[in-house]
Protein backbone atom coordinates (compact mmCIF):
# COMPACT_ATOMS: atom_id res chain seq x y z
CA UNK A 1 0.00 0.00 0.00
CA UNK A 2 1.31 3.31 -0.86
CA UNK A 3 2.42 5.65 1.98
CA UNK A 4 0.13 9.16 2.25
CA UNK A 5 2.06 12.43 3.58
CA UNK A 6 0.96 15.59 3.74
CA UNK A 7 2.71 17.60 1.23
CA UNK A 8 1.62 21.02 2.79
CA UNK A 9 3.09 19.91 6.48
CA UNK A 10 6.60 19.02 4.76
CA UNK A 11 9.24 21.99 4.88
CA UNK A 12 9.68 21.44 1.22
CA UNK A 13 11.89 24.07 -0.54
CA UNK A 14 12.75 24.99 -4.07
CA UNK A 15 16.47 23.34 -3.63
CA UNK A 16 15.06 20.50 -1.92
CA UNK A 17 12.49 19.61 -4.34
CA UNK A 18 14.84 20.46 -7.10
CA UNK A 19 17.29 17.60 -6.16
CA UNK A 20 14.44 15.16 -4.47
CA UNK A 21 16.29 15.21 -1.12
CA UNK A 22 19.67 16.53 -0.01
CA UNK A 23 21.08 13.58 1.43
CA UNK A 24 24.37 14.25 -0.37
CA UNK A 25 25.20 16.80 1.59
CA UNK A 26 26.60 14.27 4.60
CA UNK A 27 28.99 13.30 2.53
CA UNK A 28 30.80 16.67 1.46
CA UNK A 29 30.28 17.27 5.40
CA UNK A 30 33.67 15.33 5.90
CA UNK A 31 35.21 17.63 2.78
CA UNK A 32 35.17 20.99 4.57
CA UNK A 33 37.64 22.20 1.78
CA UNK A 34 35.60 21.95 -0.98
CA UNK A 35 32.57 22.61 1.16
CA UNK A 36 34.66 26.27 1.84
CA UNK A 37 34.44 27.45 -1.77
CA UNK A 38 30.30 26.32 -2.45
CA UNK A 39 28.20 29.43 -2.89
CA UNK A 40 25.36 30.01 -0.19
CA UNK A 41 22.40 28.39 -1.09
CA UNK A 42 20.96 32.30 -1.51
CA UNK A 43 23.58 32.95 -4.31
CA UNK A 44 21.60 30.04 -6.54
CA UNK A 45 19.82 31.26 -9.42
CA UNK A 46 16.06 30.50 -9.72
CA UNK A 47 14.86 27.49 -11.71
CA UNK A 48 12.05 26.03 -13.04
CA UNK A 49 10.89 22.97 -10.75
CA UNK A 50 9.06 19.71 -10.86
CA UNK A 51 5.38 19.38 -9.50
CA UNK A 52 5.66 18.29 -5.33
CA UNK A 53 5.70 14.98 -4.62
CA UNK A 54 5.92 13.48 -1.40
CA UNK A 55 10.11 12.96 -0.80
CA UNK A 56 11.80 11.52 2.12
CA UNK A 57 14.85 13.78 3.68
CA UNK A 58 18.29 13.52 5.32
CA UNK A 59 20.08 16.19 5.74
CA UNK A 60 23.82 17.59 6.90
CA UNK A 61 25.41 20.44 7.61
CA UNK A 62 29.15 20.88 5.93
CA UNK A 63 31.73 22.12 7.48
CA UNK A 64 33.61 25.81 6.36
CA UNK A 65 36.74 24.51 7.51
CA UNK A 66 39.33 22.59 5.69
CA UNK A 67 39.77 19.15 7.01
CA UNK A 68 41.98 17.64 4.91
CA UNK A 69 45.80 18.59 2.88
CA UNK A 70 45.90 19.20 -0.44
CA UNK A 71 46.87 16.82 -2.93
CA UNK A 72 50.06 15.88 -3.98
CA UNK A 73 50.29 16.55 -7.57
CA UNK A 74 54.11 16.22 -7.90
CA UNK A 75 55.40 14.90 -10.73
CA UNK A 76 52.06 14.34 -12.97
CA UNK A 77 51.12 15.68 -16.27
CA UNK A 78 48.45 17.04 -17.33
CA UNK A 79 46.86 15.71 -20.63
CA UNK A 80 43.39 17.04 -22.55
CA UNK A 81 40.96 14.20 -23.64
CA UNK A 82 38.57 14.89 -26.06
CA UNK A 83 35.25 13.23 -25.59
CA UNK A 84 33.49 11.80 -28.21
CA UNK A 85 30.04 11.05 -28.77
CA UNK A 86 28.86 7.23 -28.48
CA UNK A 87 29.57 4.77 -29.75
CA UNK A 88 32.64 5.99 -30.48
CA UNK A 89 35.87 6.28 -27.78
CA UNK A 90 38.26 8.73 -27.14
CA UNK A 91 41.54 8.63 -28.44
CA UNK A 92 44.24 7.15 -25.47
CA UNK A 93 46.67 4.37 -25.26
CA UNK A 94 46.06 0.69 -24.54
CA UNK A 95 49.51 0.76 -22.58
CA UNK A 96 49.91 3.84 -20.70
CA UNK A 97 53.63 5.66 -21.63
CA UNK A 98 55.52 7.51 -19.11
CA UNK A 99 54.15 8.65 -15.68
CA UNK A 100 50.44 8.88 -14.70
CA UNK A 101 48.50 11.65 -15.20
CA UNK A 102 45.85 13.95 -14.79
CA UNK A 103 43.60 13.56 -17.25
CA UNK A 104 41.38 16.84 -17.97
CA UNK A 105 37.78 16.51 -19.21
CA UNK A 106 34.83 18.79 -19.66
CA UNK A 107 31.28 17.64 -19.60
CA UNK A 108 28.21 19.91 -20.07
CA UNK A 109 24.86 18.86 -19.40
CA UNK A 110 22.14 19.42 -22.00
CA UNK A 111 18.09 18.84 -21.41
CA UNK A 112 16.85 18.03 -24.84
CA UNK A 113 13.96 16.67 -26.49
CA UNK A 114 14.87 13.25 -27.40
CA UNK A 115 13.00 10.86 -30.04
CA UNK A 116 12.69 7.67 -28.49
CA UNK A 117 10.91 5.75 -31.25
CA UNK A 118 10.38 7.45 -34.95
CA UNK A 119 7.75 4.74 -35.32
CA UNK A 120 5.37 5.84 -32.26
CA UNK A 121 6.68 9.18 -32.16
CA UNK A 122 8.01 8.55 -28.42
CA UNK A 123 10.07 11.06 -26.74
CA UNK A 124 11.44 12.18 -23.69
CA UNK A 125 12.68 15.38 -22.24
CA UNK A 126 16.06 13.60 -21.95
CA UNK A 127 18.95 14.49 -19.22
CA UNK A 128 22.36 14.03 -20.65
CA UNK A 129 25.68 14.89 -20.35
CA UNK A 130 27.66 16.23 -23.23
CA UNK A 131 23.99 15.84 -25.22
CA UNK A 132 24.11 12.33 -25.70
CA UNK A 133 22.64 8.86 -24.22
CA UNK A 134 24.54 7.55 -23.13
CA UNK A 135 27.43 9.79 -21.28
CA UNK A 136 31.02 10.12 -23.49
CA UNK A 137 32.96 7.11 -22.82
CA UNK A 138 35.88 8.79 -20.34
CA UNK A 139 39.42 6.68 -20.56
CA UNK A 140 42.34 6.97 -18.26
CA UNK A 141 44.34 4.66 -16.42
CA UNK A 142 45.17 3.03 -13.17
CA UNK A 143 47.16 5.53 -11.00
CA UNK A 144 45.80 8.85 -13.17
CA UNK A 145 43.80 11.48 -11.90
CA UNK A 146 40.74 12.59 -13.73
CA UNK A 147 39.99 16.35 -13.38
CA UNK A 148 36.34 16.99 -14.42
CA UNK A 149 34.81 20.09 -15.22
CA UNK A 150 31.31 20.06 -14.96
CA UNK A 151 28.88 22.60 -16.31
CA UNK A 152 25.20 23.79 -16.02
CA UNK A 153 24.45 25.52 -18.32
CA UNK A 154 22.02 28.66 -17.66
CA UNK A 155 19.33 27.29 -19.97
CA UNK A 156 18.85 24.07 -18.17
CA UNK A 157 16.05 23.68 -15.82
CA UNK A 158 17.08 21.71 -13.45
CA UNK A 159 20.06 20.77 -10.94
CA UNK A 160 22.74 17.44 -11.79
CA UNK A 161 26.04 16.65 -10.25
CA UNK A 162 27.62 13.23 -11.08
CA UNK A 163 28.62 10.08 -9.25
CA UNK A 164 31.10 8.09 -10.25
CA UNK A 165 31.28 4.30 -9.43
CA UNK A 166 34.88 4.57 -10.38
CA UNK A 167 36.07 7.24 -7.63
CA UNK A 168 36.35 7.11 -3.85
CA UNK A 169 34.06 8.82 -1.32
CA UNK A 170 31.70 11.54 -1.41
CA UNK A 171 29.00 9.67 -2.81
CA UNK A 172 30.90 8.92 -5.98
CA UNK A 173 31.83 12.74 -6.41
CA UNK A 174 27.70 13.18 -6.52
CA UNK A 175 28.35 14.99 -2.65
CA UNK A 176 30.35 17.39 -4.11
CA UNK A 177 29.34 18.12 -7.99
CA UNK A 178 25.47 19.64 -7.10
CA UNK A 179 25.26 22.63 -10.29
CA UNK A 180 22.53 24.37 -10.40
CA UNK A 181 21.83 26.59 -13.68
CA UNK A 182 24.62 28.54 -14.47
CA UNK A 183 27.14 26.55 -12.65
CA UNK A 184 30.13 24.75 -12.91
CA UNK A 185 32.36 22.77 -10.87
CA UNK A 186 35.75 21.03 -10.96
CA UNK A 187 36.25 17.54 -9.54
CA UNK A 188 39.36 15.73 -9.51
CA UNK A 189 39.69 11.74 -8.10
CA UNK A 190 42.32 9.36 -8.58
CA UNK A 191 41.99 6.28 -10.56
CA UNK A 192 42.24 3.42 -7.79
CA UNK A 193 40.47 0.37 -9.31
CA UNK A 194 41.21 -0.83 -13.20
CA UNK A 195 37.90 -1.60 -15.43
CA UNK A 196 34.99 -0.16 -16.88
CA UNK A 197 32.77 1.43 -14.17
CA UNK A 198 29.20 3.43 -14.77
CA UNK A 199 28.92 7.31 -13.92
CA UNK A 200 25.15 8.87 -13.34
CA UNK A 201 23.68 11.58 -12.08
CA UNK A 202 22.31 11.64 -8.39
CA UNK A 203 20.82 14.69 -7.24
CA UNK A 204 19.25 13.04 -4.20
CA UNK A 205 15.65 11.18 -3.28
CA UNK A 206 13.82 10.13 -6.38
CA UNK A 207 15.76 12.74 -8.72
CA UNK A 208 18.03 9.84 -8.88
CA UNK A 209 15.98 7.23 -10.33
CA UNK A 210 14.31 10.08 -12.60
CA UNK A 211 17.56 11.41 -14.06
CA UNK A 212 19.18 8.07 -14.17
CA UNK A 213 16.16 6.46 -16.32
CA UNK A 214 15.87 10.09 -18.24
CA UNK A 215 19.19 9.07 -19.95
CA UNK A 216 21.68 10.67 -17.52
CA UNK A 217 24.16 7.98 -17.02
CA UNK A 218 27.37 6.95 -19.19
CA UNK A 219 30.81 4.81 -18.63
CA UNK A 220 34.15 5.56 -17.87
CA UNK A 221 37.05 2.90 -18.53
CA UNK A 222 39.83 2.47 -16.28
CA UNK A 223 42.98 1.17 -18.24
CA UNK A 224 45.99 -0.84 -16.66
CA UNK A 225 48.48 1.06 -16.76
CA UNK A 226 50.32 -1.97 -18.76
CA UNK A 227 47.13 -2.63 -20.86
CA UNK A 228 44.61 -5.76 -21.05
CA UNK A 229 45.75 -9.08 -20.03
CA UNK A 230 44.34 -12.84 -20.04
CA UNK A 231 44.28 -15.22 -16.97
CA UNK A 232 48.21 -16.25 -17.55
CA UNK A 233 49.36 -12.23 -17.90
CA UNK A 234 49.52 -12.19 -22.04
CA UNK A 235 48.49 -8.95 -23.26
CA UNK A 236 45.47 -8.49 -24.94
CA UNK A 237 44.96 -5.94 -27.44
CA UNK A 238 42.31 -4.33 -29.69
CA UNK A 239 41.46 -2.48 -33.00
CA UNK A 240 38.21 -0.70 -31.77
CA UNK A 241 35.79 -0.05 -29.34
CA UNK A 242 32.01 -0.21 -29.53
CA UNK A 243 30.46 1.68 -26.46
CA UNK A 244 26.86 0.90 -25.75
CA UNK A 245 24.56 2.27 -22.89
CA UNK A 246 21.33 0.62 -22.24
CA UNK A 247 18.84 2.97 -21.29
CA UNK A 248 15.56 1.91 -20.21
CA UNK A 249 12.85 4.45 -20.74
CA UNK A 250 9.48 5.03 -18.71
CA UNK A 251 7.23 6.73 -20.86
CA UNK A 252 4.02 8.33 -19.31
CA UNK A 253 0.71 7.39 -21.16
CA UNK A 254 -2.23 8.83 -21.42
CA UNK A 255 -5.64 7.55 -20.73
CA UNK A 256 -5.93 6.22 -24.83
CA UNK A 257 -2.69 4.49 -24.35
CA UNK A 258 -0.80 7.21 -26.33
CA UNK A 259 2.77 8.95 -25.36
CA UNK A 260 2.31 12.23 -23.11
CA UNK A 261 4.30 15.23 -24.55
CA UNK A 262 5.78 17.87 -22.38
CA UNK A 263 6.55 21.41 -23.04
CA UNK A 264 10.03 21.77 -21.13
CA UNK A 265 12.49 19.07 -19.11
CA UNK A 266 10.74 18.59 -15.20
CA UNK A 267 7.05 18.68 -16.50
CA UNK A 268 6.64 15.24 -16.55
CA UNK A 269 8.12 14.21 -13.16
CA UNK A 270 5.12 13.55 -11.44
CA UNK A 271 3.85 11.13 -14.46
CA UNK A 272 7.51 10.05 -14.67
CA UNK A 273 7.60 8.71 -11.22
CA UNK A 274 4.36 7.00 -11.25
CA UNK A 275 5.62 5.45 -14.85
CA UNK A 276 8.85 4.35 -12.90
CA UNK A 277 7.09 2.97 -10.14
CA UNK A 278 5.57 0.01 -12.05
CA UNK A 279 9.26 -1.09 -12.85
CA UNK A 280 8.42 -1.90 -16.49
CA UNK A 281 10.19 -0.15 -19.08
CA UNK A 282 8.26 1.02 -22.45
CA UNK A 283 11.55 0.78 -23.84
CA UNK A 284 15.02 -0.37 -23.36
CA UNK A 285 16.88 0.71 -25.98
CA UNK A 286 21.02 0.82 -26.97
CA UNK A 287 22.38 4.65 -27.39
CA UNK A 288 18.89 6.65 -26.51
CA UNK A 289 16.68 5.45 -28.99
CA UNK A 290 15.04 2.43 -31.37
CA UNK A 291 17.37 1.67 -34.40
CA UNK A 292 20.23 4.20 -33.20
CA UNK A 293 22.97 1.40 -33.68
CA UNK A 294 21.24 -0.45 -36.67
CA UNK A 295 20.51 0.28 -40.15
CA UNK A 296 22.93 3.54 -41.18
CA UNK A 297 24.08 3.83 -37.94
CA UNK A 298 25.15 -0.08 -37.45
CA UNK A 299 28.89 -0.79 -35.68
CA UNK A 300 31.36 -1.13 -38.29
CA UNK A 301 34.29 -3.92 -38.33
CA UNK A 302 35.89 -6.49 -40.42
CA UNK A 303 37.15 -10.17 -40.12
CA UNK A 304 40.52 -10.07 -38.53
CA UNK A 305 39.65 -7.14 -36.25
CA UNK A 306 39.33 -7.53 -32.47
CA UNK A 307 36.41 -4.54 -30.72
CA UNK A 308 36.11 -4.41 -27.08
CA UNK A 309 32.61 -3.94 -26.90
CA UNK A 310 31.94 -2.40 -23.73
CA UNK A 311 28.40 -2.09 -22.25
CA UNK A 312 26.37 -0.11 -19.58
CA UNK A 313 23.09 -0.36 -17.27
CA UNK A 314 23.11 1.95 -14.97
CA UNK A 315 19.27 0.69 -13.85
CA UNK A 316 18.97 -3.15 -14.88
CA UNK A 317 20.29 -6.28 -15.27
CA UNK A 318 21.16 -7.41 -18.75
CA UNK A 319 22.26 -10.15 -20.55
CA UNK A 320 24.23 -8.85 -23.72
CA UNK A 321 24.76 -11.79 -26.57
CA UNK A 322 26.67 -10.73 -30.25
CA UNK A 323 24.32 -13.17 -32.27
CA UNK A 324 26.60 -15.77 -34.66
CA UNK A 325 29.74 -14.65 -32.49
CA UNK A 326 31.02 -14.91 -28.32
CA UNK A 327 32.60 -12.91 -25.83
CA UNK A 328 36.42 -14.30 -26.47
CA UNK A 329 37.31 -12.30 -23.52
CA UNK A 330 34.65 -11.02 -21.20
CA UNK A 331 34.90 -8.94 -17.52
CA UNK A 332 31.63 -9.69 -16.87
CA UNK A 333 31.97 -7.56 -13.43
CA UNK A 334 33.93 -4.98 -15.44
CA UNK A 335 37.05 -5.27 -12.89
CA UNK A 336 40.09 -5.52 -14.65
CA UNK A 337 42.03 -6.87 -11.41
CA UNK A 338 40.64 -9.98 -11.97
CA UNK A 339 40.98 -12.70 -14.81
CA UNK A 340 38.30 -12.22 -17.65
CA UNK A 341 35.82 -15.54 -18.73
CA UNK A 342 36.66 -16.74 -21.79
CA UNK A 343 34.35 -18.19 -24.68
CA UNK A 344 30.77 -16.95 -23.60
CA UNK A 345 28.11 -16.94 -25.06
CA UNK A 346 26.08 -14.75 -22.90
CA UNK A 347 27.21 -12.21 -20.17
CA UNK A 348 25.34 -10.61 -17.48
CA UNK A 349 26.03 -6.95 -16.67
CA UNK A 350 24.53 -6.12 -13.10
CA UNK A 351 22.12 -2.80 -13.06
CA UNK A 352 24.37 -0.10 -11.67
CA UNK A 353 27.64 -1.51 -13.43
CA UNK A 354 29.25 -1.53 -16.88
CA UNK A 355 31.36 -4.65 -18.43
CA UNK A 356 33.48 -5.40 -21.44
CA UNK A 357 34.05 -8.08 -23.51
CA UNK A 358 36.84 -9.03 -26.64
CA UNK A 359 35.78 -10.48 -29.62
CA UNK A 360 37.71 -11.12 -33.07
CA UNK A 361 35.46 -11.24 -35.89
CA UNK A 362 36.02 -14.18 -37.99
CA UNK A 363 32.95 -14.02 -40.49
CA UNK A 364 31.60 -11.53 -42.90
CA UNK A 365 28.18 -9.76 -42.47
CA UNK A 366 25.41 -8.53 -39.78
CA UNK A 367 25.78 -9.42 -36.20
CA UNK A 368 23.06 -8.97 -33.89
CA UNK A 369 23.98 -7.40 -30.62
CA UNK A 370 21.20 -8.25 -27.91
CA UNK A 371 19.97 -8.01 -24.58
CA UNK A 372 19.38 -11.68 -24.87
CA UNK A 373 15.75 -10.95 -23.10
CA UNK A 374 14.24 -11.44 -26.06
CA UNK A 375 11.70 -9.80 -25.63
CA UNK A 376 13.84 -6.61 -24.70
CA UNK A 377 15.46 -6.79 -27.58
CA UNK A 378 12.68 -6.98 -30.20
CA UNK A 379 10.23 -5.72 -28.50
CA UNK A 380 11.38 -2.60 -26.87
CA UNK A 381 14.63 -1.74 -28.86
CA UNK A 382 17.27 -3.56 -27.22
CA UNK A 383 19.05 -4.66 -30.34
CA UNK A 384 22.52 -3.19 -32.27
CA UNK A 385 23.91 -4.16 -35.35
CA UNK A 386 27.70 -4.51 -36.90
CA UNK A 387 28.24 -5.18 -40.32
CA UNK A 388 31.19 -7.16 -40.85
CA UNK A 389 33.34 -6.80 -43.94
CA UNK A 390 35.52 -10.23 -45.12
CA UNK A 391 35.64 -13.22 -47.19
CA UNK A 392 33.70 -15.57 -45.97
CA UNK A 393 34.98 -19.28 -44.34
CA UNK A 394 33.21 -22.39 -45.48
CA UNK A 395 35.89 -24.33 -42.82
CA UNK A 396 33.54 -22.43 -40.11
CA UNK A 397 30.06 -23.09 -41.26
CA UNK A 398 28.59 -23.44 -45.13
CA UNK A 399 25.30 -23.85 -46.59
CA UNK A 400 25.34 -27.00 -47.77
CA UNK A 401 22.08 -26.99 -50.01
CA UNK A 402 20.13 -23.99 -50.07
CA UNK A 403 16.34 -24.15 -49.18
CA UNK A 404 14.41 -26.32 -51.72
CA UNK A 405 11.11 -28.11 -51.41
CA UNK A 406 11.30 -31.22 -50.09
CA UNK A 407 11.46 -34.05 -52.11
CA UNK A 408 8.63 -36.60 -52.04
Amino acid sequence: MRNKFDIDGLKLNRRNILRGGIFAGAAAATLGAAAAQAQPIAARPKVVTPRKLPIAHASATASDKPKAKPADLTGYTRVKQELVMPPFAPKHEQVATGGPKIVEITMETEEKLLTVDEDTGASIWALTYNGSVPGPLIIAHEGDYIELTLRNPASSQMEHNIDFHASTGALGGGGLTHVYPGEETVLRFKAIKPGVFTYHCAPGGAMIPYHVTHGMNGAIMILPRDGLKDRDGKPLRYDSIAYIGEQDFYLPRDENGDYKTYKTAGDDYADSVDAMRTLIPTHSVFNGSVGALTGDHALKAKVGETVLMIHNQANRDTRPHLIGGHGDYVWETGSFGDAPHTGMETWFIRGGSAGAALYTFKQPGVYAYVNHNLIEAALLGATAHFVVEGAWDNNLMEQVVAPRPIAK
